[in-house]
């Protein structure tokens, strides 16, 4: 009997811990920011959480296959872009030449960025606007049924729903949260040498 004692209390925590890694990889995963489009919330080769399942709200940052929404050279199967949501489906969107952002009529704080990346980055885009887009004082646009209108934060640079159109809803892979070790890192540094 003591064996089965033994070979039991070997067995039930690894079963427990396969049992917590398959819950652990349905809800969420790790994900690698890729390049300057989230700048400066998001940094280069920054790793954040992405939840599964978490509720797509206006501003909450989102992963999605790029496949079939951007249809550019490069973009395969594994691309995933991360990006921001301005607009939820049946949302009505304007930007004003002054940067300033209003959905279904009101005013938005995009306090995530600055008022000169409102200002120059949201209008002046590198690509044509996409159809369905318009953006500019006196030019509005309605968000498609389960689809989303997404920008990166630095518009500079950003190659997003602006030049691409709408991100449909079965792309979006899940919403990013930022790990608290990641804010402890740049309080760290902020604080050294």
């Amino acid at each position: 009997m003591s064996t089965f004692k033994n070979i039991m209390g070997w067995i039930w925590p690894v079963v427990i811990g396969l049992l917590i890694a398959l819950l652990i990889d349905m809800f969420l995963s790790f994900v690698k920011v890729d390049g300057l489009s989230m700048y400066p919330n998001l940094q280069n080769n920054e790793r954040v959480i992405m939840l599964k399942h978490a509720k797509i709200k206006r501003d909450t940052v989102v992963v999605f296959n790029a496949k079939g929404v951007d249809d550019r050279a490069g973009v395969t199967d594994g691309t995933k872009y991360v990006k921001r949501v301005i607009g939820l489906p049946g949302d009505k969107i304007e930007y004003k030449n002054d940067g300033k952002l209003y959905v279904n009529g009101k005013l938005r704080s995009q306090g995530y960025i600055t008022t000169e990346q409102q200002k120059e980055g949201t209008l002046s885009i590198s690509n044509a606007e996409d159809k369905g887009v318009t953006l500019g004082t006196g030019r509005s646009f309605t968000v498609p049924k389960d689809e989303y209108f997404v920008l990166g934060d630095n518009r500079e640079v950003s190659n997003d729903s602006r030049s691409y159109g709408f991100v449909p809803r079965s792309k979006i892979l899940g919403v990013v949260k930022v790990p608290f070790w990641n804010n402890a890192h740049e309080y760290i540094n902020s604080y050294g040498d």
